[in-house]
């Protein structure tokens, strides 16, 4: 990557901005400086002072094929292709080519964000007593040039014509670098001394501001564009590869060429995103994931049809996606559509309803990948079971809070043919373990396998303790499911339990909003009663119900925490060994709870616990 450090005056760069000579790439985020900034700026180079570099990239490389657009508030013909494009800098270019060009006029927002109209002047008597008073004399008012008063009845100030700036002695800055025009303007002044002294201090200084650029060549790539912008960006936002891949896709000449338009990645991934809202769990995808999954397919496609020795690898890292072409986006985009919706019914069948409750989001990105490799093969009941397997022990094994590129990559590689039956077991799957202390620290929907602990006691058949019902998708919704404690935390602490064991999943279970304000927050035996009353059911009927979600009804029925969490931590650790199909490391001999403690967080714990009644 080679680049270059010119510094051209202002006037070049407005120059530029104007004929479309210089213009932003179509990923840049829309103008939106607030009119102090932009004030503070023209104070900048009246005074002469630096403002920082700009950046620019040299167009006409076919690796980067961004479409251009036009500064705002400038009149560039569609269709004029710029010769550098604007990666750093386009706040301020913006707001001087809008306040020192054509009308002066800048559209700006006030301090509290109101949209409004600027123009900007300079007072010239004030100006020429030297560079601590520019600051001052920098005026900026309505853009019809009235200051007015008494609910803009009274007119108090008047500049709205040239005769009437000449007369208040503002200069305004639309002239700046005008040439003969603003000279003209000054020289029609009737005190000829106070023009000559503004010509000499602000007019000729003004004229050699110049402003530095780091001009990148024609050689450089995407992923160097996208590393160097994040580097310098002034406006703090990352530039992400969704808005990179918006702009180079919208360059495509063959798309264009034969569907008479650009193709517009934001607009397409906004259709893909509402199917998607249909299914809470999918609201999770993000526009970068869906961008991975076309990435993991596309560099898949490119590793199985290569000759080569060393042959691509499968991937789904940062520059990869950067690499994939319009071409590759539309031959997987209808595939992976369908594969995540499939995803949703895959979900649902493992009894993961809701967003908030998806252990790991990132890890269906490979979930659908795997399905459009598969295709119907997953549904069959043994590919299935596989998927499955592999699925819960990235969730309970923990495996997808971090590097999740290359495991997506390893997934996508191994997982279809092992669940196919003709592959070695896959990393996801060997790596996964689970340890019984873990159990004890599971406490918030932080942990993935927190939610998935959740989720498999709603798949095993719990059911609503005063409803008896089980929860499948259409009565989780319908009776506002969520976790909550088995033996209250009111109660807990008021027995001297420790919050590591009342907090832990062990002690949490799915139960309908309407059942766990029954419960409150007194003791199991007390809110037993309750649950009598409100579901019409007999004890034994009461009793085979709880034991549905893995609770020892016996040691609920005496108060009995201690007993209550032994068992209930051996039913998890079944229905967590069922699920990953491999043995858990359980205790040899009983956690240290004072121990495991020591390096409990004070998460404020967010069962979905009503206010507990006394």
């Amino acid at each position: 990557m080679g680049f270059e450090t010119p510094q051209p005056p202002l006037s070049e760069y407005l120059e530029w901005t104007t004929t479309g000579h210089l213009q932003l790439p179509d990923f840049q985020r829309e103008y939106k400086w607030e009119e102090e900034r932009i004030r503070s700026l023209l104070v900048t180079v009246l005074r002469g002072h630096p403002m920082g570099a700009v950046m620019l990239l040299e167009t006409g490389n076919d690796q980067v094929r961004f479409k251009p657009k036009a500064i705002t508030g400038t009149s560039v013909p569609a269709g004029k292709e710029p010769q550098f494009l604007l990666l750093d800098g386009q706040q301020r270019l913006t707001s001087l080519t809008q306040a020192l060009t054509s009308t002066g006029i800048v559209q700006t927002k006030d301090a509290k964000g109101k949209l409004i109209k600027r123009r900007y002047y300079v007072d010239m008597r004030a100006a020429i007593e030297g560079d601590d008073a520019i600051d001052g004399a920098l005026k900026s008012i309505p853009h019809d040039g009235k200051i007015k008063t008494n609910f803009d009845r009274d007119v108090v100030f008047d500049v709205s014509t040239p005769e009437l700036e000449q007369k208040e002695e503002w200069f305004p800055l639309r002239l700046l670098y005008s040439g003969w025009d603003g000279a003209a303007w000054v020289n029609g002044l009737a005190d000829k001394d106070l023009a000559a002294q503004f010509t000499n201090r602000i007019l000729k200084p003004s004229a050699n501001y110049q402003i530095p650029a780091i001009q990148l060549k024609k050689d450089t790539s995407k992923s160097a564009v996208a590393t160097v912008f994040e580097k310098v960006n002034t406006g703090g936002v990352p530039l992400n590869v969704f808005e990179l891949l918006t702009a180079t896709f919208a360059g495509d000449a063959a798309y264009f060429a034969q569907h008479g338009e650009d193709f517009r990645l934001n607009d397409d991934w906004q259709a893909v995103h509402e199917q998607f809202k249909k299914e809470s769990v999918l609201e999770t995808v993000r526009s970068t994931d869906f961008l991975q999954g076309v990435t993991l397919l596309a560099t898949r496609k490119r590793n199985r049809e290569s000759t080569a020795e060393r042959k691509p690898a499968v991937s789904a890292r940062r520059e990869d996606i950067l690499r994939i072409t319009l071409n590759d986006y539309l031959e997987w985009r209808d595939r992976l559509v369908a594969a995540f919706e499939w995803v949703a019914v895959f979900l649902a069948n493992q009894h993961i309803f809701d967003k908030k409750f998806v252990p790991y989001p990132p890890q269906l990105v490979p979930l659908a990948v795997i399905r459009v490799v598969l295709g119907d093969e997953a549904d069959y009941h043994s590919v299935n079971q596989k998927i499955r397997q592999w699925y819960w022990c990235g969730v309970l094994g923990e495996l997808y809070g971090s590097t999740t590129e290359t495991r997506f990559a390893r997934d996508v590689e191994q997982v279809p043919e092992w669940a196919k039956g003709d592959g070695s077991e896959p990393i996801t799957v060997s790596d996964a373990i689970f340890q019984e202390k873990r159990l004890y620290t599971l406490k918030t929907r932080l942990a993935a396998a927190y939610k998935g602990v959740y989720a498999l006691l709603i798949a095993e058949g719990a059911k609503d303790w005063i409803k008896d019902v089980t929860f499948n998708k259409v009565q989780y919704t319908s009776l506002k499911t969520d976790i909550h404690h088995i033996f209250p935390e009111k109660w807990s602490k008021a027995n001297g339990i420790d919050a590591l064991l009342y907090n832990s999943v062990v002690n949490k279970t799915p139960l309908a909003a309407d059942t766990n304000r029954s419960i409150g927050g007194e003791a199991p035996t007390k809110y037993l009663n309750r649950v009598k009353s409100k579901s019409g059911l007999a004890d034994d009927a009461i009793d085979t119900i709880i034991a549905t979600h893995g609770i020892d009804t016996n040691a609920l029925r005496s108060d009995n925490f201690e007993a209550h969490f032994a068992h209930r931590k051996g039913f998890l650790l079944d229905l967590i060994e069922a699920a990953m199909r491999k043995k858990a490391q359980r205790e040899e001999a009983p956690a240290d709870v004072e121990e495991l403690a020591a390096e409990y967080d004070e998460e404020v714990d967010d069962t979905g616990d009503e206010a507990e009644a006394d």
